[in-house]
């Protein structure tokens, strides 16, 4: 029998023989079977050598120069039964890949000490798998920083598994949320659920950027202001700097928030005061709604309010208003 047991199926339900190679097997047992092997050429594209490789045309024992035609019912089951031993042997080694090749996935995955390394993830969807496997790992704390309003729900619903079984396999998780994500519906929902099982979380409503720390060993930033890319810093001294200077006094500003409908009027309070302070500096509204992970529609409702509060007309009168107010609080002091 010809090698062609040794070659996998056709995939892509594309046909084993092509069209010339049918009409030219046909044409050979119309006219006795056998042909001579010299038609054959080196192009795996001819019909006689697609023939020859898949056995259907054997060499005559007695005169190889000739080629015999072989019954294609027996040879079908010959290849189906070779084929089907080389497809389970297949299924069986992809399933014991992942474990085999555990130990040296950790290894890539985990970098010496010595030194340290900075990793850029690029694409949303990589830098999710890099946060999957560090949660696979069994973290022992993951702090956050997540800036920019209220997440989208879509995402809180890809890593709400994560961050539960995170939480059930002891990880002690706190994040940091702008104060604007308290009047979003799904990220409500997410936080209470995760708070139930231990999570904890505060909202804090002045600027900050986006930081990850990972057991105070590994730090993840943005890249620059590219969403879509972010440096995984693996560097024990940086990742601990980074959360006990930048993370930790966050929190400690930070007011809590368990998923609950009502407002403090605290958070209120607050975030108008960022939003005076940001005004009385000259800040356009686009860039304080940015800021401050709410709509331009949400920060002008908040403008208006305030408006209403210090009794004035135009956005010139409550920069004046609010200026003299606090002029008086300082002098108070």
């Amino acid at each position: 029998m010809s090698g062609r047991a040794q070659l996998g199926p056709i995939s892509n339900g594309a046909p084993i023989l092509s069209a010339e190679a049918r009409d030219l097997f046909s044409q050979i047992i119309r006219t006795g079977g056998r042909t001579v092997r010299d038609a054959a050429g080196s192009d795996e594209s001819n019909p006689l050598d697609e023939l020859i490789r898949i056995g259907l045309l054997v060499p005559d024992s007695d005169a190889p120069d000739i080629l015999v035609a072989i019954d294609p019912t027996q040879l079908s089951q010959s290849l189906s039964s070779a084929w089907q031993r080389q497809a389970l042997d297949l299924l069986s080694r992809s399933v014991a890949l992942p474990a085999e090749l555990s130990e040296l996935a950790q290894e890539f995955h985990t970098p010496g000490q010595g030194g340290g390394s900075i990793e850029y993830v690029h694409g949303k969807v990589l830098i999710n798998q890099k946060m999957q496997q560090y949660a696979d790992a069994g973290a022992e704390e993951a702090l956050a920083l997540q800036p920019g309003g209220p997440r989208p729900p879509e995402l809180l619903a890809s890593v709400i598994d994560r961050d539960l079984a995170m939480l059930n396999n002891g990880t002690e998780i706190r994040t940091i949320y702008h104060a604007s994500t308290r009047y979003h519906q799904p990220t409500r929902d997410y936080v209470a659920r995760l708070a139930k099982a231990g999570g904890q979380y505060r909202t804090l409503d002045e600027p900050y950027t986006r930081l990850i720390v990972i057991d105070r060993k590994i730090a993840v930033i943005p890249v620059a202001h590219d969403l879509n890319s972010a440096a995984f810093i693996h560097e024990p001294a940086v990742a601990n700097y980074l959360a006990e200077q930048v993370f930790e006094p966050s929190w400690s500003r930070a007011l809590d928030f368990d998923g609950d409908r009502t407002v403090p009027q605290q958070v209120v309070s607050r975030l108008r005061q960022t939003i005076i302070e940001l005004l009385l500096a000259g800040t356009n509204h686009r860039v304080i709604a940015r800021r401050l992970g709410i709509s331009e529609r949400t920060l002008a409702r908040h403008i208006a309010e305030m408006r209403e509060e210090h009794n004035v007309d135009s956005l010139f009168q409550l920069g004046y208003a609010l200026a003299q107010a606090e002029a008086a609080d300082r002098k108070r002091l």
